[in-house]
């Protein structure tokens, strides 16, 4: 049966309100010296819980407009600063180690679990922060629903031969000891994002330090050899004119991870901050209807 519009169904109606979004933040002990964190939070209980790991170089106040996304679809949104990274102490972009960064984000992980019990808990991560989580993951087991990665760099097309070979000398050495600056204009096709990333008092555009590198480069190693081993669910992200983070390493991922429930979106001609590129409610909308497909599985 149809029927005709009322005058009332003709009115234009509001559009609906933006969810109400809590904020949190404070610092834990972590591995290398004090991690700052700051949250996203839903005012009602949430359906489950986030953390988000950031690239290098840049900080956690980047994703500000994901934690908010992510809230009004019901999920609880923890994000920590990388030792030597935003608000956390440290060697400016200076990691320490992979395997410090890797605990930094269980513990973060482990934080937000108790602030919101007995829900599905997730990782969503982007660049190094990615590569983080993928070592993470693969070093032993981990309790999650699933996983979110946006341009993991296990290629890394940046850097020149007698960079990556010097690398180790160096990170021993001289750790703070500049060897790489990122081009900002290869972050994103929209200018406005590049210009508030060049001017972000909390984003370092020095050159990256040798012992990042080399920890990086030590990761991507260390993660290829064991990707079987990564078997929960997982969700890859990559523009295809991502330039700091090939697009082979999403390839790599889809060949050799052993998860059965794997995912990979490939976002023909974006750069390497999908979440900051024009499409980003696009991105956005494929990372929020992936996950709540797996808040009570796939």
């Amino acid at each position: 049966m149809t029927t005709e519009p009322t005058a009332r169904d003709a009115t234009p109606t509001e559009p609906p309100a933006a969810p109400a979004v809590r904020t949190d933040s404070g610092q834990f002990d972590g591995i290398g010296s004090g991690v700052a964190w700051r949250a996203w939070l839903p005012e009602g209980p949430a359906r489950g819980v986030i953390v988000l790991v950031h690239g290098v170089a840049e900080h956690s106040g980047r994703y500000a407009h994901v934690g908010q996304r992510l809230v009004g679809a019901g999920f609880a949104v923890y994000a920590l600063d990388h030792i030597g990274h935003g608000k956390s102490a440290g060697g400016k972009a200076n990691i320490g180690s992979m395997e410090g960064a890797a605990d930094n984000v269980a513990a973060m992980l482990s934080i937000a679990s108790r602030e919101q019990p007995g829900v599905p808990r997730f990782l969503v991560a982007h660049s190094m922060g990615s590569l983080i989580v993928l070592y993470l993951a693969t070093r032993a087991p981990i309790d999650v629903a699933g996983i979110v990665l946006s341009a993991p760099p296990l290629d890394i097309p940046v850097g020149n031969p007698l960079q990556r070979m010097l690398a180790p000398v160096l990170s021993r050495f001289t750790p703070n000891l500049g060897v790489l600056k990122l081009d900002s204009s290869q972050i994103s096709r929209d200018p406005a994002v590049v210009a508030a990333y060049d001017n972000d008092p909390l984003v370092y555009r020095g050159m990256l330090p040798a012992r990042t590198g080399a920890e990086m480069l030590n990761a991507t190693h260390a993660v290829k050899a064991r990707l079987a081993k990564l078997d929960v669910p997982l969700l890859v992200l990559h523009g295809t004119a991502d330039a700091i983070a090939a697009p082979s390493s999403s390839d790599l991922i889809e060949r050799g991870a052993g998860s059965k429930d794997l995912t990979v979106i490939r976002y023909e001609g974006l750069y390497h901050e999908v979440f900051n590129e024009p499409e980003q409610d696009k991105v956005l909308d494929d990372v929020v209807g992936w996950l709540e497909a797996h808040v009570t599985g796939p």
